[in-house]
This record gives C-alpha cells, sequence and structure tokens, in this order.
C-alpha cells in the first residue's frame, strides 16, 4: 500500500491507516459534540411507588444521603447543582429533599451505599448481623455477619479449627 508523495489518499488508505475516510469531522469535533450533549439525559427515570409518588427517605437516610453526596456527586459544588447550572446558582434539590428527586443521585450516586439503596426502595431484603446488629445487604442467602464482622468471624473459626486439628494429632 505505499502511495506517491504529493497523492491524494484512498479511502481504503486511510481505512488501512486507522483513519475514518472523509469523514469531515476531527476527533476533536467529535469529542465536543459528545461532551456536548448531556450525560443525564440518557439515565433511565426515577422509580415510583405504585400510587405514582416518589420514595421518601427518614431524617436519618436524608442526612446519610447528604453526606454521600457531598462527598461522592461529581456535580455538586459548594451547595449547587452544576447540571441545573444556566448562569444563576441553584441549590441542589437532592439536598433539600426527603424525597429521591434526582435522577444523577439515584443512578450514579446511592449504589456506592447498597444499604442505604436498599432501605430507601427496599427492592433487596435487609439482615441484621449476627455480631454487631447491623443492618447489611446479603451477597447470599446463607450471610449471617456484615462484611466487617464477617472477615473477623471467618478468621476466629479458622484458628479454632486449626487449634482442634493440631491438638488431635500424636506425637
Amino acid at each position: 500500500m505505499s502511495r506517491s508523495p504529493g497523492s491524494v489518499p484512498t479511502p481504503e488508505h486511510a481505512a488501512g491507516m486507522g483513519q475514518e475516510a472523509f469523514s469531515g469531522r476531527t476527533a476533536k469535533e467529535k469529542w465536543r459534540e459528545h461532551m456536548r450533549e448531556n450525560p443525564y439525559k440518557r439515565l433511565p427515570p426515577i422509580e415510583r411507588k405504585p400510587d405514582g409518588s416518589l420514595y421518601r427517605m427518614t431524617p436519618a437516610q436524608r442526612k446519610q444521603a447528604n453526606a454521600l453526596i457531598r462527598r461522592e456527586c461529581c456535580n455538586y459544588e459548594d451547595g449547587n447543582c452544576m447540571l441545573l447550572d444556566d448562569g444563576d446558582t441553584h441549590t441542589c434539590p437532592q439536598t433539600i429533599s426527603f424525597s429521591v428527586c434526582c435522577k444523577w443521585f439515584r443512578w450514579s450516586v446511592l449504589p456506592q451505599i447498597g444499604t442505604l439503596e436498599a432501605e430507601i426502595f427496599r427492592d433487596k431484603e435487609l439482615k441484621r448481623c449476627a455480631v454487631c446488629g447491623r443492618v447489611f445487604v446479603p451477597k447470599s442467602n446463607r450471610a449471617k455477619y456484615c462484611p466487617g464482622c464477617a472477615a473477623r468471624v471467618h478468621r476466629r473459626q479458622k484458628t479454632e479449627s486449626e487449634r482442634k486439628r493440631r491438638s488431635c494429632v500424636d506425637s
């Protein structure tokens, strides 16, 4: 696929080089167009209860959600929502509401804490840890302990088993 200097590249040559042939748009223009498109629009809608109302949080859940928003939400800046930015400052509606009203919070921020999500939406069964009593979302139907306690309990059970195995060995 050699070509003489000064000749015009053919579409086959451009495709062979990994470039789009005569597309008319550079990669930079495509990126700008992609960034102009609002990723918020691609998120699924907020779930609603069967009666059509939004899911509500208790004050403790709202406090935990607000801390999560301040820490993890990429659209939250100094109490304002950058998605709603149209030149004026707009307070983040999720931080002042007891309802789950922000799609970005629901689909991008809230899943980071599975227990809070499960408490609000009750779609996953919750269990209480047999050691500490905290609520957790089990990964299987056999789970008895929260992830923090599970490691300690497993370690303790393993050492007891090893100790028992060693004591039964005849010297």
